[in-house]
């Protein structure tokens, strides 16, 4: 009989002690006489902090160490598990308490039970491993990164963003937390194509605008629907983004290389593709830099017209241009012959996963059901914070601040190149987030120079990574926007020493 004032939880640690001696389900000394502890001895102290838990969760605590003793391996398939009264003996907690988790493990599939054999852990069960690895795309230990695709994620309006959220969090009706609209939130949509017209001279209807989580959704949805039409190929710019070649694949559709030339996509090699659909970046080409000319724009909507064909012009970072206005999107000229798509990739941060797909009315329909079956909408308040943003200004405001610190970035990566590799040809710093720079002839051929600013800790793309054509010339893909004037400096002065080494 248990002394007044003393329970079991009391007694846990003397039982500590004889736990460890007692063999499983028989209540005989094992260890105690030299023999081998029980199987499930060397898990015992996983159970322990469960059955110290508040009264109230002691029983959830309990099932989910055990639970994930059986998981992680230290429990292994096979082992016999003590009987509940003993158990209960040992840790201090009712046996009630052991025979529902049995039970509950039991019917999970963790555990098996036969009338008169015991309990053991269940052979279904495999060790999981519950490492989370990071997988987000960024160079290892880097002493200088120049890899382009990435704005500076410190100018994030955090202030202004998390404004945004508590506003809409407030002001949100509950019916608006329900499934949305998979083209988008309404009040995005009008907010959206107030900005595109405003901005990139889009024709811009919010009827056939659709939010999507960025351009690489919006190129595999336009491309399943491709598909569906039977559309097997695509022409996409050589060089280009070589994400495109992957994005297509998913959505079933192959691509053809098409070069260019000083004016933008040949249209040349274009006709004589056979394609009917071709991805472009007309307002500053990836990674070249070059921006369409007049001329070339009208060739290539005539080309779309003459096919019956489709350009989807990807405008990923329309918004920066530092020498006059941005270019126009080429979706303006002709609605009907465009998709147009774009981001806050780079304007605001990739995270975000907020981006637009404005399609042709023919396809229209069938966009908005892939849509729909591809994940029912985007989040509703994600798609409100973005446009209280856009509707109070703060979009704006966030831009003419970029614009001000990559433009000073831009000059201070010139400034470094030539300093440190005079002779330099800079192309492409008109606009966008990185620039092309053709190192002078005696930095020597690019493989060996690649692998000397590798050694070195220097991270930098090639532009024959971004396409077929081969280079005799090291002529480099810079990005700066993610690097203060100072990194850029230190960055180029180490490359400059990597290169006399």
């Amino acid at each position: 009989m248990t002394p007044s004032g003393t329970n079991r939880a009391d007694r846990a640690p003397a039982d500590r002690t004889r736990a460890g001696r007692s063999s499983t389900g028989t209540g005989r000394e094992t260890s105690g006489r030299g023999g081998p502890p029980p199987p499930w001895a060397a898990a015992w102290e996983v159970l322990l902090p469960a059955a110290a838990a508040p009264a109230r969760a002691r029983g959830r605590a309990f099932q989910a160490a055990l639970r994930a003793a059986v998981r992680s391996g230290r429990l292994a398939p096979g082992t016999r598990l003590p009987a509940s009264r003993e158990l209960a003996a040992d840790l201090g907690v009712s046996r009630g308490l052991v025979t529902e988790a049995y039970e509950q493990l039991t019917a999970e599939g963790y555990l098996r039970s036969g009338r008169g054999a015991g309990t053991w852990v269940s052979g279904a069960v495999r060790a999981a491993n519950p490492r989370a690895r990071d997988l987000a795309p960024r160079p290892a230990g880097a002493r200088a990164d120049f890899v382009p695709g990435t704005p500076d994620l410190s100018l994030f309006p955090r202030s202004a963003w998390a404004a945004a959220y508590r506003g809409v969090l407030a002001e949100l009706p509950h019916q608006a937390l329900g499934y949305p609209d998979p083209r988008g939130l309404p009040r995005l949509r009008t907010a959206l194509a107030e900005l595109l017209a405003r901005r990139r001279g889009v024709a811009a209807d919010p009827e056939r605008l659709m939010v999507v989580s960025g351009v690489a959704q919006a190129t595999t949805l336009l491309g399943s629907v491709l598909h569906a039409r039977g559309v097997r190929t695509v022409g996409v710019e050589d060089p280009g983004s070589p994400e495109h070649g992957a994005l297509h694949a998913a959505a079933g559709l192959g691509t053809v290389p098409l070069p260019l030339d000083e004016e933008g996509l040949a249209t040349g090699p274009l006709r004589a593709s056979g394609v009917r659909v071709v991805v472009t970046t007309p307002a500053h080409q990836f990674p070249s830099g070059i921006a369409y000319s007049a001329r070339r724009r009208a060739e290539l909507l005539d080309w779309a017209r003459s096919v019956d064909g489709l350009v989807v012009e990807d405008d990923y970072d329309g918004d920066f241009r530092y020498d006059r206005a941005p270019v126009g999107a080429l979706q303006g000229l002709d609605p009907e012959r465009v998709a147009y798509t774009g981001s806050v990739s780079k304007s605001l941060a990739p995270g975000l996963r907020l981006g637009w797909l404005l399609v042709p009315e023919s396809f229209a329909e069938e966009v908005v059901e892939r849509k729909r079956t591809m994940d029912l909408g985007h989040p509703a308040i994600d798609q409100a914070a973005l446009a209280r943003f856009l509707e109070r200004g703060e979009y704006d405001r966030h831009l003419r601040r970029c614009q001000r610190a990559y433009r000073e970035r831009r000059d201070a990566l010139l400034s470094a190149l030539d300093e440190h590799f005079p002779g330099t040809e800079v192309s492409g710093i008109a606009a966008g987030l990185h620039a092309i720079a053709e190192l002078p002839g005696h930095c020597g051929p690019p493989d060996r120079f690649l692998e000397r600013v590798a050694g070195a800790g220097i991270a930098v793309r090639p532009l024959s990574a971004y396409g077929t054509t081969a280079d005799d010339r090291v002529r480099l893909v810079l990005g700066y926007a993610h690097l203060s004037p100072a990194r850029i400096h230190e960055g180029v002065e180490l490359m400059a020493a990597a290169t006399r080494a």
